[in-house]
């Protein structure tokens, strides 16, 4: 085992929407640009944003939870994932002390603490110039133990605009200014919903000009060295490496495609760690599934946004009810659950999916469920034992239309959280289980122990 020095740091916002997505890719890049390697981790049940730092620093980010995952699961996490490497960089979400509670319990700012890491603020300072400093200035002094090392000025309009804030926050605060980003005249990172398009409905090439494009921001604007001394420098012991590929005992098969996106990273390695072949599948445009399988995982993802060719794919989707139909474990989340279903209504006109179950999904304006999760499991299933409780997140704009079902035949009672009908989740059907509530495999060891059991029973 080697014993590697990395720097370590955290980038935090004042509120969602504030930049930290621009900063933290455009980081990342422009480390990478100058040959050092990164490693991306983010804070929080997000897949696009930890997409996008994949594509930047050509490494997998991981997730890093404390809702979702003991102390000690996140502390491990982060030293096994950024041994190696010469910068950890962990973006935040929502603002630096935003949590689930009033205290700002599980918050970026409790992460911080928990692993001992400085903070470099992102704040948005459009229309604002001193009062940039106060913001600044209430941050650092809510929670002494939260280490707020140095800020990202976003927003800025003109030189003496960054003059002026710049100036005021260092005079005021004592902590200085690293890097800003100037006010662009297009959006790099257009929203939808809640968050940032997935780097995977931009195209490769056009998800690289993107990245090329946040690496030029941040030579010009950032002041890379300051950075790099702003950051921790933490030395971490390097594991011997674990399987991650080759062939496994059993095969498992991945949609992973435009429409299905939403998969972390821990989830795949610990199929993997745990002797699955991993097959990746398109959706869109396989004529059906493999004949090897011996179970499928369906993630989510946005299958509204590639429903009508979802829809014109007739003879996968027949393939995967068939398959379906025939015992093949399936476990599917949120957009695998609307693709399992009979159809999907967008924009008045709709469109037929695998029809596993009697569902008619359609889309809302506003979202339907979003957050932590917990459920206890109730019925027998192929994945999880009957009294197993669990922590997932959901995030949705779906609803359910029409179900030809009861909710009280659904396998999950959510403590917390909306889930598919009636306070429950988890449509059954042979060995398939179909839920809206997303996990993560490093909070929730029973997820892959399960999903391989079941594999295994069908390879037997």
């Amino acid at each position: 085992m080697a014993v590697t020095e990395t720097s370590c740091l955290i980038i935090a916002g004042l509120s969602g929407g504030s930049g930290k997505s621009v900063a933290s890719v455009a980081l990342a890049a422009a480390l990478r640009r100058r040959g050092q390697t990164v490693a991306p981790f983010k804070k929080g049940p997000d897949y696009i944003d930890a997409g996008w730092l994949a594509a930047a620093a050509a490494q997998p980010c991981y997730n890093l939870d404390p809702f979702l995952m003991s102390a000690a699961a996140v502390a491990a996490s982060f030293r096994e994932h950024a041994a190696g490497a010469d910068f950890a960089l962990i973006e935040g979400n929502r603002g630096l002390y935003d949590g689930v509670t009033a205290e700002g319990e599980f918050s970026t700012a409790e992460l911080a603490v928990l692993l001992d890491l400085p903070v470099l603020l992102v704040v948005n300072c459009s229309k604002a110039t001193r009062t940039v400093a106060a913001m600044v200035l209430g941050c650092r002094e809510l929670d002494k133990r939260v280490r707020l090392a140095g800020v990202i000025l976003n927003q800025i309009a003109s030189s003496r605009h960054e003059q002026v804030v710049r100036q005021a926050v260092e005079q005021d605060t004592g902590i200085p200014v690293a890097g800003v980003v100037p006010r662009l005249t297009e959006d790099i990172f257009p929203m939808r919903h809640l968050g940032v398009i997935p780097h995977q409905e931009y195209g490769d090439a056009n998800a690289a000009a993107a990245v090329r494009r946040l690496a030029a921001l941040a030579e010009e604007h950032f002041d890379l060295e300051r950075i790099s001394r702003l950051a921790e420098r933490r030395q971490l012991t390097r594991l011997p490496a674990r399987q991650v590929g080759g062939k496994g005992s059993v095969t498992i098969g991945i949609l992973r495609d435009a429409a299905f996106q939403f998969y972390y990273q821990e989830n795949l390695d610990a199929l993997r760690e745990g002797g699955a072949e991993l097959v990746t599948i398109n959706a869109l445009t396989a004529e059906r599934l493999p004949e090897d399988l011996d179970a499928l995982y369906i993630g989510g993802g946005f299958p509204e946004t590639s429903a009508e060719q979802l829809a014109e794919n007739a003879s996968f989707r027949e393939s995967v009810r068939q398959a379906a139909e025939q015992g093949l474990p399936i476990y599917a989340e949120c957009g695998g659950l609307i693709f399992l279903g009979r159809s999907i209504i967008v924009d008045g006109t709709e469109h037929p999916l695998a029809g596993v179950f009697p569902v008619t999904f359609a889309m809302s304006r506003k979202p339907q469920a979003h957050g932590y999760t917990a459920f206890t499991v109730e019925r027998e299933n192929p994945f999880y034992p009957v009294g197993t409780q669990i922590k997932g997140h959901e995030f949705r704009y779906s609803i359910v239309s029409s179900w030809d079902g009861k909710a009280e035949d659904l396998a999950l009672r959510m403590e917390r959280g909306a889930g598919f009908q009636g306070k429950r989740d988890g449509l059954l059907r042979n060995n398939v289980l179909a839920l809206y509530t997303h996990v993560l495999a490093s909070g929730v060891p029973e997820w892959a122990a399960g999903l391989l059991r079941a594999a295994a029973r069908r390879a037997a």
